[in-house]
């Protein structure tokens, strides 16, 4: 009896890995589906309005002084205020009239943005766990402990790093092609860091989360990776904050069943 208990479990670290790249594509077509659930749609509409109310009061409360300091930084930069003069003497225009708006939309907007995203954190992905498990992993027992209080941390670590780094990345976007690939690190970061905690808190066990959050960290950072080029397409703004929680959420559960049918078989005797 034996040797056939020792097949399987030998045989689960194989399975486990469909939860690396095939877990990951599954978990995107699931969530497809869960988005269109009319409870889903509803969801949507929070993150949206509130990243959306966020951008309207930053602006509002941060343009002007923000612009007025900007001038007063950009007067500074030699090679700006001589590719300005330029411009200027060529009778064409002066760059300082659009570069500083720019980059103070560079600097507001994405603060807006990971609101928005941590709104859909701590307050949507609660609603998103309750539809997914209920329907689709309704024998993945509740385990977690301190899930709010913890999800809450997250954010707010996560959101500060985030709008930290950000800021404090941008002159780097002035050398071609960092722009982008800062961008997408970025929001890989506050979309991998901050939802693979809330996909799993309420289900696993702190020594469960610990497992899989270093069994599957590279599919957490490619799903992440995924929805950070998605980010990059403006009308995925309106969805991506429920669609990623959703993306999260069925790939950290279904890793979670798959971790415990592990225990079960390993106990087996």
């Amino acid at each position: 009896m034996i040797p056939p208990r020792s097949d399987a479990a030998s045989s689960f670290p194989a399975r486990a890995a469909t939860a690396g790249a095939a877990g990951v594509a599954q978990a995107f077509k699931r969530a497809l589906v869960s988005q269109f659930h009319p409870n889903m749609l509803l969801a949507v509409l929070l993150p949206f309005v509130i990243a959306l109310l966020g951008a309207l009061l930053l602006l509002w409360l941060f343009w002007t002084p923000l612009t007025e300091w900007l001038n007063v930084q950009a007067s500074q930069w030699q090679v700006v205020n001589s590719f300005d003069a330029w411009l200027v003497g060529l009778g064409l225009f002066s760059i300082k009239l659009y570069l500083i708006p720019v980059i103070a939309a560079a600097i507001l907007l994405p603060i807006s943005g990971i609101l928005g995203l941590a709104i859909a954190a701590v307050f949507v992905m609660p609603l998103v766990l309750r539809h997914v498990g209920a329907r689709e992993y309704a024998g993945v027992s509740r385990q977690g402990r301190n899930a709010t209080a913890y999800s809450v941390w997250n954010a707010i670590w996560v959101s500060g790093v985030f709008a930290v780094g950000w800021v404090l990345t941008l002159p780097f976007w002035l050398v071609p092609p960092m722009a982008v690939l800062l961008s997408i690190f970025w929001w890989a970061f506050a979309f991998s860091r901050m939802l693979r905690v809330d996909a799993i808190v309420e289900h696993a066990s702190p020594e469960e989360r610990r497992m899989l959050l270093e069994r599957h960290n590279t599919g957490f950072w490619i799903i992440g990776l995924i929805c950070s080029l998605l980010n990059l397409l403006p009308p995925a703004w309106v969805i991506l904050p429920v669609y990623s929680g959703l993306v999260y959420a069925h790939y950290g559960l279904e890793a979670l069943r798959r971790l415990r049918q592990e225990r079960v078989i390993e106990a087996q005797p």
